[in-house]
């Protein structure tokens, strides 16, 4: 309850029930949008769910040192996973689907958080001191949108053909080969670029997501950073191993 007029502005009691009246920023904010903690639960379930797929993805990409065969077998065996359940490649339909989602909800909750930051403090600080921080919590970011680039020229390179040479949905083989050949050192090199890029993206949220969890303490930031980083270095070295084994002559 309070007063629309007042016959006494300047009385104390006035201008606390007016002010009182008024609604806070954190309501304003309330009133907005989902809360913070529900943003940050987008953002974190998403990315486990996407290094859960960038764990899978790697281990299955490593089937082509086992040989052409073996190779193929794998690419056979994701067409036909659910079945009888599933039509074929029903199954690689619907985790594109889901990742699509994940990767969409990601970007929404880490710019809304961004977003939500900035309007918490809209005046900037006269003079702020540099704050101690990682190369990769600094460039977080724009290593996110280079990661989105790459996911697009990914897929239309090596889902749906559009860019690759052999382009053979029966030959995968073949189509990894051609893709990562001596004379497409390019590809390597932007690919290279790309994971190196997903490595520093993956140790800093990694760190931030364990941090978050509850390793508050130093031995707890230690472990945290120790095993952000030890993923990292797993994941971008399974990743590469396969581009640089074709460049190099290792796999042809």
């Amino acid at each position: 309850m309070h007063w629309t007029t007042c016959d006494r502005p300047g009385h104390s009691l006035c201008v606390a029930l007016l002010t009182r009246a008024r609604p806070t920023p954190a309501q304003n904010a309330r009133a907005k949008g989902p809360s913070t903690v529900g943003q940050k639960v987008v953002m974190a379930a998403t990315g486990i769910l996407l290094v859960l797929f960038l764990v899978a993805h790697m281990l299955g990409n490593l089937k082509v040192f086992a040989g052409a065969s073996a190779f193929g077998e794998y690419a056979q065996w994701l067409r036909r996973l659910g079945d009888p359940v599933l039509p074929q490649t029903a199954y690689l339909w619907i985790q594109r689907v889901v990742l699509l989602l994940a990767v969409g909800g990601h970007i929404w909750a880490a710019t809304a958080l961004t977003l939500r930051a900035r309007r918490a403090r809209p005046v900037r600080y006269a003079h702020r001191r540099p704050v101690r921080g990682s190369y990769a919590a600094r460039t977080m970011r724009w290593g996110g949108v280079i990661i989105v680039l790459f996911v697009i020229y990914h897929i239309l390179d090596l889902t749906t053909g559009h860019l690759n040479p052999v382009a053979d949905p029966a030959n995968p083989y073949a189509t990894v080969v051609a893709d990562f050949a001596p004379g497409r050192w390019y590809v390597t090199l932007f690919y290279g670029l790309a994971v190196v890029a997903i490595g520093f993206h993956l140790r800093h949220g990694v760190y931030s997501a364990l941090r978050t969890l509850g390793q508050q303490t130093s031995r707890g930031e230690r472990r945290a950073r120790a095993f952000a980083l030890a993923l990292s270095v797993l994941l971008c070295g399974g990743y590469l191993a396969v581009p640089f084994a074709v460049l190099t002559g290792v796999v042809r």
